[in-house]
C-alpha cells in the first residue's frame, strides 16, 4: 500500500470520529446546562479551551456565549476541527482512497454531509439541537457500521483502525475533562454532591456507557469510578485502556511497526500511575493534559514511521 494511501484512510477514521465527538461534547455540555442547578456558572467557553482552540475562536469572535461556541464547535470553517471542517475531510481523504473502501461508505458520507448542512441551523438553536447532534452522532455510527461489517481486515482497515482509536482517546480525555471542569464550578455549593452525580452522570451517558459502567460496578455513580472506568475498563470500546490495546494491536499488524509499537507499550506501561482518583477537579484536568501529549506523541511516532516518506 502507497503511504499516501495508508496516511488518507488514517485521517479519514480521526476526522469521522472527530465529527461524532465533537457531537456528543456538545450533546454532554448542553445536558450539564439543563440538569445543573442555576446557581452553577458554568460557562460555554470551557468547551473552546478543551478543544485547545482559543487563539482560533478569539480571531473570529469577540462575546465568549453559548451561541457563538456552539456556532464555533459545529458551522465554523475556520475552526479545523468543528464538525464541518472535519466532516469536510473526512470526504476529501475518501474522494481519493474510494478504490480501498466498502463503495456504500462514499454515498453515506455524502448523506451525512446532505444532512449536516440542511440542519446545522438547528445544532446552533437551542430548541432542535439535540435532534441535530444525535442525527450526527447516529450517521457516524452506520458509517462505522458499514466499514467494520463490509471492509476487509487488511492493512487499509488496521491504519483506519489505528486512526480511529488514536483519535477516540483523545476525544474521551476530552469528554473527561468537561466532567472535570463543570466540577471546578460545584466546590463550594450546597448541592455540590448532586450535582457530582449529575455531573458524571451526563458524561458516562455521553459516551454511552451508562449501562456498561453500572453492569462493571455493580454500583451508582461517582465520581471516582467513573473517571476510573473510562480510563482503565478494558473491555468499553471507548475507555483510554481499550483504545490503547486497539492502537497497539492495529499498529502490531502493519510492517515496520516494531518501533510504534514499543513507544505504546512504553506509555501504556505508565498510563494510569500518575492519576489520583480522589482528586477530580484541576488535579484530574492536569493529567488528561499530560495524557492528551502522550497520545499526540503516538501519533508522530505513527506519522514518521509510516508517512513520512511520500
Amino acid at each position: 500500500m502507497l503511504s499516501r494511501v495508508a496516511e488518507r484512510l488514517y485521517w479519514t477514521a480521526r476526522y469521522l470520529e472527530r465529527v461524532e465527538n465533537t457531537a456528543r461534547l456538545v450533546d454532554v455540555y448542553d445536558k450539564l446546562m439543563f440538569d445543573l442547578p442555576s446557581s452553577v456558572n458554568l460557562g460555554w467557553y470551557n468547551l473552546v479551551a478543551i478543544n485547545s482552540a482559543e487563539s482560533v475562536f478569539e480571531e473570529r469572535y469577540k462575546v465568549r456565549n453559548e451561541r457563538n461556541v456552539v456556532k464555533f464547535l459545529l458551522r465554523d470553517e475556520t475552526n479545523p476541527s468543528s464538525v464541518v471542517s472535519s466532516l469536510k475531510m473526512v470526504r476529501e481523504n475518501l474522494r481519493t482512497t474510494r478504490d480501498v473502501i466498502p463503495g456504500d461508505t462514499w454515498e453515506m458520507i455524502n448523506e451525512l454531509s446532505m444532512f449536516l448542512e440542511e440542519n446545522i441551523q438547528q445544532g446552533v438553536n437551542r430548541s432542535q439541537r439535540f435532534q441535530f447532534l444525535d442525527g450526527i452522532i447516529k450517521g457516524c455510527q452506520q458509517i462505522h457500521g458499514l466499514i467494520y461489517g463490509t471492509m476487509a481486515h487488511d492493512a487499509a482497515w488496521y491504519f483506519m483502525r489505528l486512526g480511529r482509536n488514536l483519535e477516540r482517546a483523545d476525544m474521551t480525555t476530552r469528554l473527561l475533562d468537561a466532567g472535570s471542569s463543570a466540577l471546578l464550578y460545584t466546590a463550594d455549593e450546597e448541592t455540590a454532591i448532586n450535582s457530582h452525580q449529575i455531573i458524571w452522570g451526563n458524561v458516562l451517558r455521553s459516551l454511552g456507557g451508562d449501562q456498561p459502567y453500572r453492569r462493571a460496578t455493580r454500583s451508582a455513580i461517582s465520581g471516582s469510578e467513573v473517571v476510573r472506568y473510562l480510563l482503565e475498563n478494558p473491555t468499553f470500546p471507548r475507555t483510554i485502556a481499550h483504545c490503547f490495546t486497539a492502537i497497539k494491536d492495529s499498529a502490531s499488524q502493519l510492517p515496520r511497526s516494531n518501533a510504534v509499537t514499543q513507544h505504546i507499550n512504553a506509555l501504556k506501561s505508565n498510563a494510569f500511575n500518575e492519576v489520583d482518583y480522589e482528586k477530580l477537579g484541576q488535579p484530574l484536568k492536569d493529567y488528561l493534559n499530560d495524557l492528551q501529549l502522550d497520545l499526540a506523541s503516538m501519533h508522530v511516532a505513527i506519522r514518521d514511521n509510516w508517512f513520512a516518506n511520500h
